[in-house]
């Protein structure tokens, strides 16, 4: 329980891509935000994957009545499967490489960036709000905040 904040409130960029992948650096609680965080995106992929309508419609309120519905449902069952094959890669980095918390948090508020510039340019048409637009400005400074944390490290170097 020490650990679970930074010692030193001063971010270590090096922290990013460490010598030594498998010690974690930082403090326990940007691990916990990163694994809360990384079961939240498994089940979305999941949904996507499993739902019979993909969670589009049920979740997302995209009418799926018209013209082309079946192919939407198809692009979103196959965005569901590489959401879940890019969610099992963070997995294995998380568990076995928890040096690269950081690592891990920066794709998790890339992609966020990312979805919300291609929302921008391509908006989807919903019948009401879809949680991921509703959340994802939420979460993105709370993921850049648990970023900033990730880089600091949790216990003081020694002084020479």
């Amino acid at each position: 329980m020490n650990n679970m904040l930074p010692k030193v409130w001063r971010p270590d960029l090096a922290a990013l891509l460490p010598a030594n992948p498998s010690a974690a650096t930082g403090p326990a609680l940007a691990w916990w935000i990163t694994f809360l965080y990384l079961c939240l995106i498994t089940v979305r992929s999941l949904i996507h994957t499993l739902l019979p309508d993909g969670g589009v419609h049920s979740i997302g309120t995209v009418d799926l009545t018209l013209a082309g519905g079946a192919n939407i449902l198809a692009f979103v069952g196959q965005w569901g499967s590489m959401q879940l094959l890019l969610a099992s890669l963070l997995w294995l980095l998380l568990l076995r490489y928890r040096g690269l918390v950081p690592l891990v948090l920066l794709v998790f508020i890339l992609e966020l960036v990312l979805r919300a510039a291609v929302g921008h340019l391509k908006p989807v048409i919903t019948e009401g709000v879809a949680p991921g637009v509703a959340l994802n400005w939420v979460m993105e400074p709370f993921l850049i905040a648990a970023f900033f944390l990730s880089l600091c490290p949790s216990q003081r170097k020694p002084i020479s």
